[in-house]
């Protein structure tokens, strides 16, 4: 053991090394700070031609052209960059930025309002950043990475954004914009409100989300890589939990992992609930101990240049399922197995939904924690659907129905799972438990390529796992292990 992660760590510093040493050849002519990665900046990232990792220039201009092939003759649409949001007076969360914003002008940064128009193609209104901004926050984008780097057909400085929006929407038909990050810079302008006012006002993401609902080839490179990277991350913090059972200790552990393999950020706050806390869907507080015995919930995943991840595994910590835990989860994994069988092109979420709760309603009557059954009794134990569609959010698209027929290229999550409360008025045995299984799924031409498969399931696998790891390593070297870490 020790020498395997003396190899890990031997070939890891060198590949780190390699890195370091090319990106500081490459990068030794002069590159311009335009406040985010570009190729010339961070070779080591981009690679000639992207305007952001994995995805080029050519597609930007694709996806903008898509837009407005989609768009009605003569109308305008709106979209803002995603606000700042403040921890307190002084200090911003790590901003992270809207999704249809970055899917058309791959802009990363705050302070930016992009339009589409058949008449102005993409202009881009950015901000426009002062000496002492420079000082305390680094350079920012402005109008010349607007058209250089971002490849817009027009650019303006924000300030002049209420003359020339204007006019613009004077001469147009219809409106359209991006609801959730609408903000008063143009909001407010007499133009939108006279629109408004009319009913000329539509939401975007109507179109924008129908473009981004199918992967491009490159998105799905990004996905597979967020996949690989979660999945990784999620199997180290498996064996972890042998010997540190403790909900904070195995989230900080993932987002660790996640992030030494190349993750930006988590794609939400981990959920890693211990034994009852496993009944809480999204429990997200994640401070409890778990107990000799209990399993452990871990719904995780993690953003890769723009892309998300979500998978989710139950397992013991202590290396072993007691028979009740044992019927619970044989249930939730065959009707996860059986719900990828039905992932091809022509199905649909809620078609694969529909089998999911047929399945799971006929299971909990057999094990009695059905005791009526109704709908309603149905929702106290899972109220969740089988799944969503993921991509750049991670309940991606969300303007597209459940009842529409996939496609290749589209990507979704199917995500079984039983949620029996403390004060459930199931059979003792049974309550507190809380058992998801969640992969990640790419629909393709001939079927479904699952994303997530190479992290354990099987509960023979995962003992199988923590067990011979464990043992493995000794006793002596367990606690040694344990005393580093205390």
């Amino acid at each position: 053991m020790h020498i395997l992660r003396r190899n890990l760590l031997q070939r890891f510093a060198s590949n780190f090394f390699n890195q370091a040493v090319k990106a500081r050849k490459l990068s030794s002519r002069t590159a311009v700070d335009v406040g985010q990665p570009t190729s010339s900046t961070h070779p080591q990232l981009l690679k000639e031609g992207e305007i952001t990792p994995g995805i080029r220039s050519d597609e930007y201009l694709w996806r903008r052209k898509k837009l407005l092939e989609l768009l009605p003759e003569n109308s305008l649409a709106i979209i803002a960059s995603a606000p700042v949001k403040m921890m307190n007076d002084v200090v911003p969360y790590t901003f992270r930025q809207d999704a249809d914003y970055l899917y058309i002008t791959g802009c990363q940064q705050p302070g930016g309002v992009a339009v589409l128009g058949h008449n102005c193609g993409l202009c881009m209104f950015m901000p426009e950043a002062s000496p002492h901004d420079i000082i305390w926050q680094g350079e920012v984008a402005g109008v010349d990475a607007a058209l250089g780097t971002f490849e817009a057909d027009e650019a303006y400085p924000i300030s002049a954004l209420d003359k020339i929006l204007s006019s613009m929407i004077k001469n147009s038909d219809k409106l359209f914009h991006n609801v959730n990050t609408a903000n008063s810079a143009y909001t407010e302008l007499a133009p939108f409100q006279r629109a408004a006012s009319d009913g000329k006002v539509k939401d975007f993401s109507v179109y924008s989300h129908d473009v981004r609902w199918i992967k491009s080839e490159a998105e799905l490179n990004l996905m597979r890589n967020a996949a690989s990277i979660a999945c990784q991350s999620l199997l180290q913090t498996m064996l972890h939990s042998k010997l540190f059972p403790n909900e904070g200790l195995l989230s900080a552990q993932f987002e660790y992992e996640c992030k030494m393999r190349g993750a930006q950020r988590m794609a939400f706050n981990p959920v890693v609930g211990g034994g009852r806390n496993g009944s809480v869907i999204h429990y997200a507080r994640n401070d409890q101990t778990i107990e000799d015995g209990d399993l452990v919930l871990m719904d995780v995943g993690c953003e890769f240049h723009g892309y998300v991840s979500d998978l989710t595994r139950t397992w013991s910590p202590c290396g072993r399922f007691s028979s009740v835990q044992e019927e619970l989860y044989h249930l939730i994994l065959e009707t996860n197995e059986e719900c990828l069988k039905l992932c091809k092109p022509g199905t649909t979420i809620r078609e694969i939904h529909n089998y999911s709760v047929n399945k799971m309603r006929k299971g909990f009557k057999e094990l009695g924690i059905l005791k009526r059954d109704t709908p309603q009794h149905y929702q106290l134990l899972n109220p969740t659907s089988i799944g969503h569609y993921l991509g750049m959010d991670v309940h991606d698209c969300s303007k597209i129905s459940y009842d529409r027929p996939l496609k290749p290229g589209v990507v979704i999550t199917i995500e079984p799972g039983v949620y029996i409360p403390s004060n459930s008025d199931a059979p003792d045995r049974y309550r507190g438990i809380g058992i998801r299984i969640e992969d990640e799924v790419l629909i393709t031409e001939s079927g479904y390529e699952v994303l997530t498969g190479s992290v354990p399931k099987e509960i023979k696998h995962m003992e199988s796992l923590l067990n011979n790891l464990c043992n493995g390593m000794g006793t002596e070297t367990q606690n040694t292990v344990r005393t580093a870490f205390s």
